[in-house]
């Protein structure tokens, strides 16, 4: 009997301890929750967002709605419907919802009445909606929306027989865009704007013509206008970096356009007294980056002016206060997305800091925020522990407050790599050179791990403090990552980010080797043990790396550009390039492009170099890949071609695309591990 109450006692202590917490793993991507696009109602006693997760079956991400009081109480589910829905804008009486949500015939607009919890189908579209916008009086709702054109018609061909197998006829295309990256061919069309009454009823067209009109819509207080962007010029297909900012008459369907330079105007926002319109623009310069500011116009279109000067940042999001005294709005700084309030003076008051998390994948700057009446600030907050999460600001407030933990559940019982910020020197100027270093989970710093170079893409973007599934992956497999936010990168300043004009790749190289070898110094890196990998211009930086020096193990070289000829000519935006990037066309200027083509260093690369790409991607096509992988071949250096089945450009939109990406990278560093090596012969 005394053994029996033994045993009986051991097993039970064992089923109450405690589990152990382990490392982060390529299935827990799966658990992941985060959240998109919080709404707060103009009240600020609630807030509806966009529950993200990913379906393990289906292989995607998808969302439906919740809302929660702004304390973080009565969490609970907007509808009972299991089924995608998003865009969710309150009306501004905060009564209804007004959302978007997936059919079996495509997206229509519902409606959910805040008071009885009820839903209803608006609309019977026969294209998908966006940028969804109540009017003042909560009376209309507008959209926009494709209007489908008839493809250009060259030679009529026979009829074939009934019943006959013919191939399918000639897909025929006269336009400068006509395919994109994760979209493919795009069938002839445009948007146009539409309004239709808030109760249901059927959607009128406002806007005609041969030109696209999307983005953010802003009405007049009085109903009786719409404000948009759009670019409205003869040549538009070539002035592709152009829009204006555009006032259409409701009723008639008149357009006036306000501003007139050369250069993107967008994202008009009418003040609630209705005497201004906000939006954010800049002259084209035609650089490769240039700061976005805040302009402010009267109503009219007169008296423009900059109200940003004073902020060397790129302004986004804006939202006017409920008064007419100022914006929201938020900007990018040292690899931290902000959120701030600027008055009409021009006076930065920076709100709230780590903005983002809904890019899951790489730690990008990413997210959105929305204010109510009270000037109370519902945004996605993240930090490298945890993706987005739903944070309240309140006006007098000093700190926000997370009222979501989606991922409590799972990231309790996980241990995470570190994340730690540090700063440097680049040898080309002296520049400070910003990047983060991710340790291994349960890190020991008397140990020697293999180090991995993560660099990021764009190359006119930014890593920052946020969550990141490959790095935490990269971690948990035993590796540091190290990633650095070479001169080039966006949030610290339009002369930092535009040394790369006509001169890329080109010292951004030696600041992320300067990085490197400030690591080594620090005895976080060794010489014997350095990887380095990259996706997009990642896989640019990467490939240059690995030609102008051998000091890596081995290298991933993911969705690279290898020749900027071949490249320019056949992406997705080919007419994108020459002259904000390089100086001419390829064919005006061979020697530019081919001087800063990594093909032309590939004489030099001893490293072992695994190349990755995606098999449907029309960013940085395959055809670039193979470029590497068969001039490597040729040269007998130890090289293998990984191509991604069903993946686009952005491999991370599907979860196992993503989780195989990580794999197949590991799986390559680890062939030439030291360490993994000493530990296989144990």
């Amino acid at each position: 009997m005394l053994r029996f109450l033994l045993f009986f006692f051991l097993g039970f202590l064992i089923q109450v301890a405690p589990a152990q917490k382990t490392n982060f793993s390529y299935l827990d991507v799966f658990d992941l929750q985060y959240v998109t696009d919080p709404q707060i109602s103009p009240d600020g006693e609630w807030v509806v967002y966009r529950r993200m997760d990913f379906d393990i079956m289906k292989d995607r991400a998808w969302g439906n709605l919740w809302m929660l009081k702004t304390d973080g109480s009565q969490h609970q589910k907007l509808t009972p419907r299991e089924v995608s829905e998003s865009n969710a804008r309150w009306s501004p009486s905060g009564d209804r919802i007004a959302f978007t949500s997936s059919t079996d015939e495509g997206a229509e607009i519902y409606m959910y009445w805040f008071g009885s919890g009820k839903i209803a189908r608006l609309t019977q579209l026969p294209f998908s909606p966006s940028s969804l916008t109540w009017s003042p009086d909560g009376n209309q709702l507008a959209f926009s929306m494709n209007v489908e054109a008839k493809a250009p018609v060259i030679a009529k061909t026979p009829k074939k027989p009934k019943g006959a197998k013919w191939a399918d006829t000639p897909r025929i295309t006269d336009r400068v865009y006509h395919e994109a990256d994760g979209r493919g061919y795009i069938d002839p069309g445009f948007n146009h704007i539409f309004v239709m009454p808030a109760e249901g009823g059927a959607a009128r067209q406002i806007t005609s013509g041969d030109w696209h009109h999307r983005g953010t819509l802003s009405w007049l207080p009085d109903g009786r206008k719409i404000y948009f962007s759009a670019n409205r010029v003869d040549d538009w297909e070539y002035r592709f970096r152009n829009s204006e900012i555009y006032a259409a008459d409701v009723e008639n369907g008149q357009i006036v356009a306000l501003t007139e330079r050369d250069g993107p105007d967008y994202g008009p926002q009418v003040s609630p007294d209705g005497k201004y319109i906000a939006y954010i623009g800049n002259e084209d310069k035609r650089q490769a980056y240039q700061v976005r500011k805040l302009h402010i116009m009267n109503i009219d279109g007169s008296n423009k002016r900059s109200i940003s000067d004073g902020l060397d940042r790129t302004v986004s999001d804006i939202r006017w206060d409920a008064k007419s005294g100022g914006l929201y709005f938020n900007y990018d700084d040292k690899g931290n997305t902000k959120i701030a309030h600027i008055a009409l003076s021009g006076k930065v008051t920076k709100l709230a800091d780590d903005q983002g998390g809904t890019s899951l994948g790489r730690p990008y700057s990413s997210g959105s925020f929305s204010v109510a009446n009270d000037g109370t600030v519902a945004y996605t907050h993240s930090r490298p522990e945890y993706p987005a999460e739903v944070a309240v600001l309140k006006p007098k407030a000093k700190s926000p407050r997370k009222i979501t933990a989606l991922n409590k559940a799972l990231l309790d019982h996980r241990t995470l790599g570190k994340v730690e910020e540090v700063w440097y020197k680049s040898n080309v100027d002296g520049r400070d050179i910003q990047g983060w270093v991710v340790y291994p989970p349960n890190y020991d710093p008397s140990k020697k791990y293999p180090f991995m170079v993560e660099n990021h893409g764009g190359p006119i973007a930014n890593y920052g403090d946020r969550f990141s599934i490959e790095m935490q992956l990269y971690a948990a497999e035993g590796y540091i990552v190290f990633y650095p936010n070479a001169r080039g990168s966006t949030s610290y300043g339009e002369e930092f980010a535009n040394l790369l004009y006509r001169n890329y790749p080109g010292e951004d190289y030696n600041d992320v080797m300067d990085g490197v070898d400030f690591c080594i110094e620090k005895g976080i890196a060794h010489e014997d043990q350095l990887f380095v990998t990259g996706g997009s211009a990642g896989g640019i930086m990467t490939a240059w790396m690995i030609g102008k020096n051998n000091r890596f193990e081995a290298a991933v070289v993911a969705k690279p550009v290898m020749n900027w000829i071949s490249k320019t000519l056949v992406a997705d935006n080919y007419f994108g390039y020459a002259n904000s990037r390089y100086e001419g066309q390829p064919w005006e200027n061979f020697e530019h492009y081919w001087k800063f083509s990594p093909i032309s260093l590939v004489g030099n690369i001893e490293t072992p170099t695994m190349v990755l790409v995606g098999m449907n991607d029309l960013r940085t096509p395959p055809s670039e890949a193979k470029q590497l992988y068969h001039a490597l071949k040729l040269r007998k250096i130890e090289t293998v071609l990984v191509e991604i089945p069903e993946a686009s450009h952005g491999i991370a939109n599907r979860p196992s695309n993503l989780i195989a990406k990580i794999a197949h990278t590991v799986a390559w560093f680890d062939k030439f591990r030291t360490d993994k090596k000493s530990d296989d012969k144990e």
